[in-house]
């Protein structure tokens, strides 16, 4: 289920950016996550005003990245009806979490998501946070996965108080297991950088490389039985298509 229309030209435009078109988050994200979108009016202005900086040369670098992610991930994501498969990281604060163990204790609602510097990827870990306790009705509980480090990982959980579990797949296996894996090229990776965002420093060095966003709801026997992922990043699977997927397991 969608929760942005999709529009796959602007599928790589500068992630601060968002801030920037945050009013076109469907109902579901404004109500429920109203109060922490109100915190970002301060950094929408600056954004705002730092727009004029783009040169032509930046966006065609930026269009040139998109055209070429449509075409090497037209489908992303392990399909319905797939194993899931296993894996084993790290969690915020370097205890190691296996999928395997966690489905002994009930579905999975499994989150890939950029980074704490994606405001897109916030609001939606938000809205995932605030519909918790009807995702445990059903016995499931969400893990997200992100290839920022450990620290980074530990910064935002403390700092926005997630309850679930936000792993990092710093070696990137897991994101290429589920299909979700690209990189970004270089003179986009510098581009980046020179409005304000070091991927590296996130990820660590030589760390371009991201999933598409994508859940998979994945039952009790390890099978993906409801699953979304775009290449665009505005596009996330709603709290209510989650509940809708859990309530058929």
């Amino acid at each position: 289920m969608r929760v942005y229309t999709k529009k796959p030209a602007l599928m790589l435009s500068l992630p601060i950016m968002v801030f920037l078109t945050l009013g076109s988050i469907n109902s579901y994200a404004a109500d429920t996550i109203k109060s922490y979108a109100d915190k970002t009016k301060k950094s929408m202005a600056k954004m705002q005003e730092k727009r004029t900086t783009w040169t032509d040369e930046d966006k065609a670098i930026m269009q040139a990245a998109s055209d070429q992610l449509a075409i090497e991930l037209p489908n992303p994501g392990l399909k319905e009806g797939s194993k899931a498969p296993n894996f084993a990281l790290k969690n915020a604060f370097g205890e190691t979490i296996e999928l395997s163990k966690e489905l002994a204790k009930g579905p999975v609602v499994l989150i890939f998501y950029r980074g704490a510097w994606c405001p897109y990827c916030n609001l939606h870990l938000h809205a995932l946070k605030k519909n918790l306790p009807e995702f445990e009705k059903y016995g499931a509980q969400v893990i997200a996965i992100t290839p920022q480090s450990p620290d980074k990982s530990a910064e935002q959980v403390k700092k926005d108080g997630f309850p679930f579990q936000v792993l990092s797949d710093s070696t990137t296996s897991v994101m290429k297991a589920y299909k979700l894996y690209f990189e970004l090229p270089s003179d986009l990776m510098r581009v980046y950088k020179e409005h304000g965002l070091d991927i590296e420093e996130f990820n660590g060095i030589g760390g371009n490389g991201l999933p598409t966003p994508g859940a998979f709801i994945i039952d009790k026997a390890g099978i993906i039985r409801t699953m979304q992922a775009e290449v665009d990043y505005k596009t996330r699977m709603s709290p209510e298509a989650i509940i809708a997927a859990l309530q058929k397991l």
